[in-house]
């Protein structure tokens, strides 16, 4: 009987049992996620709590490296994009509003050792103090004050210290004209004889910038400015230095200078109406010195000198009325040359020595065309008043 063969083959070399399981097969490889570009999250995060400028170049970093080798955080690098954009216009624009105090304080630390006197604050500054800036410049708004006394030389006096008032910056050129106009009123008071300042003094004032207002510096400096000579002695000659006729006289004369100054911005054929209005002020002017002139009449000394004047006042009237009620730019031209030769300086000249004042025709006097050639006239004027404002227009000292 013969044997059925085995199922299986039997086990031998070469051969194992149970045949090895068939190895499975796999599809295509795991997904595996890009890296995080560390660049994007560091400029979000150095945009917001360190340098912003720095989170500006992280985020273009970032956005250049995402795109060449396909990372991730395009979005996180946008948004530091944005935020350190605006961080750092909002670090540029307060920078900015401190800058010019931050120089000026380096400024003042190179100037230290050369300029003469003790630094002082433009708060502890008072009429009749005397200082200098470094490098006698009056002009530099980044200037600090170092008070000195008036028996050295010395680059200004000043003439009053005021604080302005109003919660709201005034605006650059109506603080301008305010402040011309105090300062001019404080150099008359404080150094009455005008006539005895020496040629090269100057009316300076030092006013708040709309940044320094906002902070809450509201004063308002009045200088005479003497640079450009080694000028030593003070300018002061008030009403307690004077007489009281001296005084009345002085008054009345400086404040015909101060109308005189006023003189209306542009010219008549645009501002017509402006310069009629100011001609009437200066008649007014006029009038109150010719009513001081008529008490001193009958005074010895004074007599001649004062009817004189009296009568050219009544002269110089006249016009300045007629240009008051000019029709037209060429007709209140016409009178208002006729009012300027209507005055002698040698008039005035008598008149402030018979008071035992300067008789020294200071420069300004001269600098007005009172007659239709345009050459110079022998009478004070607009122009000429205008001309002892010296450089007046400038911003915040300190």
């Amino acid at each position: 009987m013969s044997t059925p063969p085995p199922q299986h083959p039997a086990p031998g070399p070469g051969h194992s049992w149970p045949p090895p399981a068939p190895r499975p097969a796999w599809g295509a490889p795991a997904y595996r996620q890009p890296a995080l570009n560390g660049f994007a999250p560091a400029s979000l995060l150095v945009g917001v709590l360190c340098f912003p400028p720095l989170g500006v170049l992280f985020a273009v970093v970032a956005l250049v490296q995402i795109a060449r080798r396909r990372e991730r955080g395009k979005a996180v690098a946008l948004v530091g994009l944005v935020v350190s954009g605006v961080m750092t216009v909002a670090l540029a624009v307060l920078v900015g509003q401190y800058a010019d105090g931050f120089f000026a304080r380096i400024a003042s630390a190179r100037h230290l050792a050369v300029t003469e006197g003790e630094f002082t604050a433009i708060d502890g500054m008072r009429a009749g103090d005397c200082f200098n800036v470094p490098g006698g410049n009056l002009y530099d708004e980044s200037s600090s004050v170092y008070r000195i006394g008036c028996a050295e030389v010395h680059d200004g006096e000043v003439t009053s210290s005021t604080l302005l008032e109003g919660k709201g910056f005034p605006g650059s050129e109506q603080l301008r004209k305010a402040a011309t106009d105090t300062c001019w009123k404080s150099m008359d008071e404080y150094a009455m004889d005008t006539w005895a300042l020496p040629e090269y003094a100057e009316l300076f004032h030092f006013a708040p910038s709309r940044g320094s207002w906002r902070d809450g510096d509201h004063r308002l400096l009045c200088v005479i400015g003497t640079t450009d000579e080694d000028h030593r002695g003070s300018l002061r000659k008030d009403a307690g230095m004077l007489t009281p006729e001296q005084v009345g006289f002085l008054r009345a004369m400086n404040a015909t200078d101060q109308a005189l100054g006023r003189e209306p911005d542009g010219e008549p054929g645009r501002q017509l109406g402006a310069y009629r209005a100011w001609a009437r002020e200066v008649d007014a002017a006029l009038g109150e010195q010719a009513k001081v002139l008529e008490g001193a009449k009958g005074r010895p000394g004074l007599g001649g000198p004062a009817g004189k004047r009296l009568r050219e006042l009544a002269a110089a009237r006249e016009q300045w009325r007629a240009a008051a009620e000019a029709r037209t730019p060429a007709g209140f031209d016409a009178a208002w040359r006729r009012a300027g030769k209507a005055v002698s300086l040698d008039t005035e000249k008598a008149l402030r020595g018979a008071y035992g004042l300067s008789t020294t025709v200071p420069v300004w006097a001269y600098e007005y065309p009172s007659d239709e050639s345009g050459d110079a006239g022998d009478g004070p004027s607009a122009e000429a008043a205008a001309w002892r404002g010296g450089p007046i227009d400038r911003g915040a000292f300190g």
